[in-house]
């Protein structure tokens, strides 16, 4: 049984006892955190509140802002920026990066993050959630830039997400492993409720959003004809399809229980390099996956190997059970050498 011990504690202990987080990443975590708790409060209230439906604006993607997408930016900058852990920070919602200002002390991270991610969710109720990467400023260095966020997910600090369903549930790790808390809301902390998360290795589930079909690439087609032609067809089992809409839920349920998610290129705009962002959406989730025993990558390398050129970069994506996604990188390089 998991020792139900605060998250505090937690960082502390890993902190004296394993020395894997500086006490300035340990300090930076539990503001992200105390930002998550406020965040989750907002999506609790719902209507109640009048934080439902769009706020009439874009963000930088061109996408619609919802009230609450405004609302989650503005919390997380609000508590990170005073704190003395961060010289900048970055957002989907903002177009350029937030230098902590002149009036406060500047630290050695940085921090990047989907403030909500699962937007289209908001107003009917289902599980959205915040993803987060934390990068270290290269030393010596005056002053940042936005050059100073362009490293590989290899060289993240730390990296997690916050789930806002049924349960809040925050997922982290620092490169040893990924631990779960979840917020205990009649305290007011999040506690630790799972540790050494794997995910297996095999899966029968995939997640993808069947109505792009027409626009797939052939090998992802190839991959989900199989995978839908049940015990009869190639792969010789049947596979349940799950699509939330939210990566932050899909890849919950991956951490949790296993399967694979596929956000592939397609032809709808095929000079993008996929949907999702590289810094803030997929190396974060790529990190936790790989320490969790599963794969990530872009259909043809692994994403956390990928060096990034600009800021809201996108890309392709593929993660989860680690034969799944393994299989349909391979699927994509074999057309690749045609």
């Amino acid at each position: 049984m998991t020792r139900r011990i605060s998250l505090t504690q937690y960082l502390i202990e890993q902190q004296r006892e394993h020395g894997q987080i500086p006490q300035e990443l340990r300090l930076l975590i539990e503001v992200v955190a105390r930002a998550c708790k406020r965040i989750s409060i907002s999506v609790t209230k719902g209507a109640l509140g009048e934080v439902l439906g769009t706020a009439g604006s874009e963000n930088v993607q061109g996408e619609i802002q919802k009230k609450l997408d405004i609302i989650a930016n503005e919390v997380l900058i609000e508590a990170n920026e005073w704190g003395g852990h961060l010289a900048a920070m970055a957002s989907e919602e903002m177009e350029g990066i937030h230098v902590v200002p002149n009036r406060y002390p500047q630290g050695e991270y940085l921090l990047m993050f989907d403030p909500l991610d699962g937007s289209s969710n908001i107003d009917v109720n289902v599980s959205i959630g915040t993803i987060f990467s934390v990068l270290k400023k290269a030393e010596g260095g005056k002053g940042v830039s936005e050059d100073d966020f362009l490293q590989p997910g290899t060289a993240q600090a730390a990296a997690g997400y916050c789930v806002y369903g049924p349960q809040t549930t925050l997922v982290l790790t620092f490169g040893q492993g990924v631990a779960m808390f979840t917020l205990d809301r009649e305290q007011g902390s999040f506690v630790l409720t799972s540790e050494g998360v794997k995910i297996p290795e095999d899966t029968k589930e995939f997640a993808i959003n069947m109505s792009n079909m027409r626009h797939w690439d052939a090998p992802v087609s190839r991959y989900i004809d199989e995978a839908l032609a049940g015990s009869t067809g190639p792969r010789g089992k049947d596979f349940n399809m799950r699509w939330i809409a939210s990566m932050v839920a899909d890849v919950h349920r991956i951490l949790t229980r296993g399967g694979v998610f596929l956000y592939p290129w397609d032809k709808r705009e095929p000079n993008k390099a996929g949907k999702l962002r590289l810094m803030y959406e997929a190396n974060p989730m790529a990190f936790l996956v790989e320490q969790a025993g599963g794969a990530a990558t872009n259909a043809r390398q692994r994403i956390m190997d990928l060096q990034p050129t600009q800021l809201h970069e996108r890309v392709a994506v593929v993660l989860g059970s680690k034969k799944e996604v393994e299989r349909v990188t391979a699927y994509h390089l074999e057309a690749g050498k045609k």
